[in-house]
């Protein structure tokens, strides 16, 4: 009898995702600080690896959330496992300071296909206008029943 080895999945890596998130204005710096350590700190906690933290500061909200004509954007990619971006939408949702947020997922092209060379159409001979009326007026002819 063969030796069944036991079926092994292949380790899945990180998934990339991108989130970016509005923290209320009026929140003073060293709380937005330590909000902002809180999250990505859950990321790393649940397996996750930060890349990237960039802080667009205030800005002027398209429509006003919660009476609120601005918001402290903040933008973070991130690597992490398929169920991590459930989780921190989980805790974002339930923060108070938080006004909206969003989580995207990066998704690299990996494929090796070469793109395709461009084709060029064949030629057709062309016909000058003076032979084509003749062509047309001869067929004309031909076709038209002889009166008797």
């Amino acid at each position: 009898m063969q030796d069944m080895a036991p079926y092994v999945h292949e380790e899945v890596k990180g998934m990339n995702y991108e989130l970016v998130y509005i923290i209320n204005p009026t929140v003073e710096e060293e709380a937005r600080k330590e909000l902002i350590a809180r999250f990505n700190g859950m990321i790393e906690t649940n397996g996750g690896t930060v890349d990237k933290v960039d802080e667009w500061g205030k800005r002027r909200l398209a429509y006003p959330i919660n009476d609120l004509p601005e918001g402290y954007y903040v933008l973070v990619h991130y690597t992490a496992e398929t169920s991590v971006p459930k989780e921190i939408e989980r805790n974002m949702g339930i923060t108070d300071n938080i006004l909206r947020y969003l989580t995207t997922r990066i998704e690299h092209k990996t494929t090796g296909v070469k793109p395709r060379t461009a084709r060029i159409a064949p030629s057709a001979p062309e016909a000058s206008a003076p032979e084509a009326a003749a062509e047309v007026s001869e067929q004309a002819e031909e076709s038209a029943p002889e009166a008797e």
